[in-house]
């Protein structure tokens, strides 16, 4: 590896929405640094998988899926 080409992996303390605060390795900040999170990934949808709707502006989603429908979309 060479050397200075990779940042410093430290740890950090992260805030949750619910006022927990976990230890975890990141490249954010500096050793000690707190960040403070916005969103709680517990229940947003984005990494708990839900609400996977598929909106359909136009038709767009069914034009695709009807012109690769061999390929198995």
């Amino acid at each position: 590896m060479k050397k200075d080409t990779h940042p410093e992996y430290h740890l950090i303390d992260v805030k949750m929405t619910n006022g927990d605060v976990l230890q975890m390795k990141s490249t954010w900040g500096a050793e000690g640094d707190q960040l403070a999170l916005d969103i709680d990934p517990t229940v947003h949808p984005a990494w708990t998988g839900g609400s996977t709707r598929l909106l359909d502006t136009g038709g767009r989603v069914s034009k695709f899926k009807k012109k690769y429908e061999g390929l198995g979309f």
